[in-house]
């Protein structure tokens, strides 16, 4: 394996990352930003909000798209893309191998004797995989991960300290569970028993007998949170990621390639469409449907279902671009009311005159 220190050259890094390249650069040592960039590092920009700093880069080379190509400083060479954030990710992915673990099971690892454990696969001590479970070939499973009893675990998988797959859950190949995220939480569920046990009413405890299923090329952030289902499963479709601190209720099902943004909050039975966008701090009640390629803007409260396509924003969440005109007007309400007041005032002098 290629160790991150180790210089591509200017052509062998294009081919690598799908750009065409221009000009001729000396190898390319790393990636660093703009403003900071030295001759053996590459750039990246696509948001001209950063042009002064484009222009005065020391870069060897940047990435961009075509038509930004004429706004790169003469210095440095150019790395032509259709999409320059994609290529940018396949370059930093070059020089930035992550931690890696040896493959076995490592000493100090709690590995139950019916647990199947691939040979491939790299354990680190304080590790736990519970009696029936499976892990798949080259996961990696960090120093304080656990896979509970009979949970399976695919391929390829990176669970880092503190991740949690609890018992009977799924986890597909290629999945990675940031430090902290639990797969397989009870869901919240409880019943209000006005007899209880006799010591007066009680929140009586549904049993959450369902799992979690989660697809292939999933990410779940750190202290982020799925529960199980009540009955049947919790399901994370195939390609979607999950930010930190974002908690997904009991019997949810999120389509493929969906992006749940840092503090969302989707309660149980709700079902979320492909390609769906949930900004930050989003909230969306129960049993809704939100449809393909939806999305909802930060801190927006969806309590309703929401079509195919359509962008909803604020609280409660109505159509963008009403919010947008709602939000212009907000300003002026004070001055608007003082002028309800003031008519109002011209309209009781007019009919007392007219009396």
């Amino acid at each position: 394996m290629r160790t991150p220190a180790t210089p591509f050259s200017f052509e062998e890094l294009a081919r690598r990352i799908g750009a065409e390249p221009r000009g001729r650069a000396v190898p390319i040592s790393g990636v660093a930003p703009l403003e900071s960039a030295g001759p053996s590092q590459i750039a990246f920009y696509s948001n001209p909000r950063y042009r002064k700093e484009l222009q005065a880069t020391r870069a060897g080379a940047v990435i961009v798209c075509e038509d930004d190509v004429a706004h790169v400083p003469a210095s440095a060479a150019r790395l032509v893309s259709a999409q320059p954030y994609v290529a940018f990710a396949k370059a930093s992915a070059l020089f930035h191998a992550g931690l890696a673990v040896e493959p076995g099971i490592q000493k100090g690892a709690l590995i139950d004797d019916t647990a199947e454990v691939h040979p491939t696969a790299a354990i680190s001590p304080g590790a736990y995989v519970g009696p029936g479970a499976r892990i798949g070939s080259r996961t990696t499973l960090h120093a304080g991960a656990r896979v509970l009893d009979c949970a399976r675990v695919g391929e390829d998988c990176v669970l880092w300290p503190g991740a949690v797959v609890r018992e009977h859950c799924i986890v597909g190949d290629r999945v990675i569970l940031q430090p902290n995220a639990v797969v397989g939480s009870d869901g919240f569920g409880f019943a209000f028993d006005l007899a209880g046990d006799g010591n007066g009413p009680m929140h009586r405890k549904v049993p959450q007998a369902g799992i979690v299923r989660v697809e292939d090329d999933v990410e779940v952030g750190a202290c982020s949170c799925i529960d199980r289902a009540t009955l049947g499963e919790t399901v994370i479709g195939r390609g979607t990621k999950i930010d930190n601190l974002v908690q997904v209720g009991h019997n949810v099902r999120v389509g493929p390639l969906c992006l749940l943004v840092a503090q969302c909050g989707i309660s149980g039975s709700t079902e979320l469409g492909q390609g769906v966008v949930l900004a930050g701090q989003v909230g969306v009640v129960g049993h809704l449907r939100i449809g393909d390629g939806a999305r909802a803007g930060a801190q927006a409260g969806v309590a309703h279902d929401v079509a195919d396509g359509e962008t909803v924003t604020g609280y409660p969440a109505i159509p963008h671009r009403d919010w947008l005109r709602m939000s212009v007007a907000l300003p002026r309400v004070p001055e608007l009311l003082r002028e309800v007041r003031r008519l109002q005032q011209r309209v009781e002098q007019l009919e007392k005159e007219r009396e």
